[in-house]
């Protein structure tokens, strides 16, 4: 009988990251099964072909409160395998990298096919086995459950020492982690953008602002974000938006994605706007409302489009706008609302909250706890992160200790 001593179901980033890892520690006869005809199609796609590959954010405890789900377990993970890791590991194979303003990590290249091609070609190297189109229906414990029996068809099956699902967000991942005994959270989507229903705000369309302040209210909870607001033809995205979608994930799904979002425009107080108000009236009483914004980084399409919300006229003179109109202005930009109906038509590379509970594996090996020999990498796992890279480290991070764990 053919035995490998490791199974991959999954040929992702997560997978290829345990697969290489476990090679390098003397892992000898590995194989990484495949259901599609594209390995790291997702690697592939990220960041817009750049691939985000991690954040250069240093520090484990901080580096945490990006992932709404997971915080406590992944410190464990993340004090052994983290962001300055990943760097050197892609460094050391050849890929240079880059840090951007915002911290998040890109390849020099701006090409993800660096990405791909290291992690192909590194695999190969080490004599791993990469079949494509490999879809596994089921898994069964054979010979006093010292081996996995992986059924590629009824009669085409292989068997393997350890076993390691890495399947993403597919869903034959979770019924194959269910079939061996674990439970699985609910998946849900995380990281999306908001749909919008109104038609004047399609005019702000490609309008971005920084650092506006957002708020969801919902089954007795607050959930708030900071940060830049991008104004799509559909309704709002940008960095706040994907990290308070991911925030609130679960209670959005709950409800449908319909609900209402609170949008603070300015950083500046009550009494701080109402004074640049009157000092408008004041000083430059005779410029029109439409040319002369008391927030200068708001664009003038999104101020006018304000005005225009509250019906009142742009043309005016700010010598004449009346007190009830600016207290209403005041009220808006400190407090507007929009009533959300859905999730936008994107969703940043394809997020899920949600998967094989964190209770049931040991975030210091990746092992299962219900099930010896099992391992589990990437967001099969009931962890994501917001956008900037977070979770494409969690794949580095928990395939590496999955690798790692199997050589032992």
């Amino acid at each position: 009988m053919d035995v490998f001593e490791l199974i991959v179901v999954g040929g992702g980033a997560s997978g290829f990251m345990s697969a290489i890892t476990a090679a390098e520690n003397q892992v000898k006869k590995i194989i990484i099964l495949e259901s599609s005809n594209k390995l790291l199609e997702k690697v592939r796609i990220s960041g817009g072909g750049r691939c985000n590959v991690t954040n250069a954010s240093w520090v484990p405890s901080e580096f945490i409160e990006n992932y709404p789900r997971g915080k406590k377990k992944l410190l464990e993970s993340f004090s052994r395998f983290a962001t300055g890791d990943v760097f050197e590991w892609f460094q050391d194979k050849g890929v240079k990298l880059k840090i951007e303003d915002d911290l998040r990590v890109f390849p020099i290249s701006d090409s993800s096919l660096d990405i791909v091609n290291c992690l192909k070609k590194n695999a190969q190297s080490m004599g791993i086995k990469i079949d494509i189109k490999k879809f596994v229906k089921r898994i069964e414990r054979v010979d006093n459950d010292s081996l996995f029996k992986v059924f590629i068809s009824k009669d085409d099956f292989l068997f393997s020492k350890k076993l390691l699902i890495s399947t993403g967000g597919h869903p034959s991942g979770y019924r194959l982690a269910e079939s061996l005994g674990h439970q699985i959270i609910k998946p849900v989507p995380s990281l999306f953008s908001f749909s919008c229903k109104d038609n004047k705000l399609k005019e702000c369309r490609g309008v971005a602002v920084k650092n506006v302040d957002l708020e969801i209210y919902l089954n007795n909870k607050y959930y708030k974000s900071q940060g830049d607001l991008l104004i799509t033809h559909w309704g709002f995205s940008g960095p706040s938006i994907l990290r308070l979608s991911s925030e609130a994930a679960r209670d959005l799904y709950e409800k449908k994605y319909n609900f209402k979002l609170s949008i603070k425009w300015t950083n500046l107080d009550l009494y701080e706007l109402n004074n640049r108000m009157n000092k408008l009236r004041e000083y430059n009483g005779t410029s029109n409302l439409c040319n002369l914004r008391p927030i200068p980084s708001l664009t003038k399409r999104l101020w006018v489009y304000l005005l225009n919300k509250l019906e009142i006229d742009n043309t005016k003179t700010w010598s004449s706008l009346f007190s009830k109109e600016k207290y209403r202005l005041i009220n808006t930009l400190l407090n507007d609302e929009y009533q959300i109906t859905g999730k936008g038509p994107f969703s940043e590379e394809f997020v899920t909250s949600g998967g094989v509970s964190l209770d049931e594996v040991s975030f210091k090996t990746m092992e299962s706890f219900i099930c010896k020999g099992l391992y589990f990498s990437g967001e099969v796992l009931d962890v994501d992160g917001i956008t900037g890279g977070f979770n494409f480290q969690h794949c580095w991070t928990s395939g590496w200790l999955a690798g790692k764990a199997i050589s032992n």
